[in-house]
């Protein structure tokens, strides 16, 4: 993501909650689950860091700069 245009930025951002919410629902239903793979969990729970670690960059993208 190279935009600098605040209304990009923040289509970017609804798209990536929306995919968090989604792993975290994905998540919570593979750990009811008792025959679930680990392993999958593991990469969701990977891939969900992920998306935080990008929504918040995207967030602190959006906050102008301040002067010296």
């Amino acid at each position: 993501m190279h935009s600098t245009d605040p209304a990009e930025i923040n289509r970017r951002l609804v798209e990536l909650r929306q995919q968090h919410r989604e792993l975290d629902d994905a998540i919570a239903q593979l750990q009811s689950d008792t025959a679930s793979d680990e392993l999958t969990v593991k990469r969701l729970k990977k891939r969900k860091l992920q998306l935080k670690d990008q929504i918040a960059w995207l967030e602190n993208a959006l906050i102008p700069d301040e002067p010296a």
